[in-house]
């Protein structure tokens, strides 16, 4: 998760299955948002990641 990079120790996630690891990334997202908004933190802005 790249936009959480300086504010996570380790921004990353894994699964079995790729969707396996989207999905847990998923609920990682919700979960930091869900604090960051609830202790009145800023939210970081999407990047948008260039596919070559």
């Amino acid at each position: 998760i790249p936009e959480f990079g300086d504010r996570v120790v380790m921004p990353c996630t894994h699964g079995k299955t790729r969707e396996e690891a989207i999905h847990k990334g998923e609920e990682v997202i919700e979960m930091y948002l869900e604090a960051w908004l609830a202790e009145g933190e800023s939210i970081p802005e999407p990047s948008t990641l260039q596919i070559a």
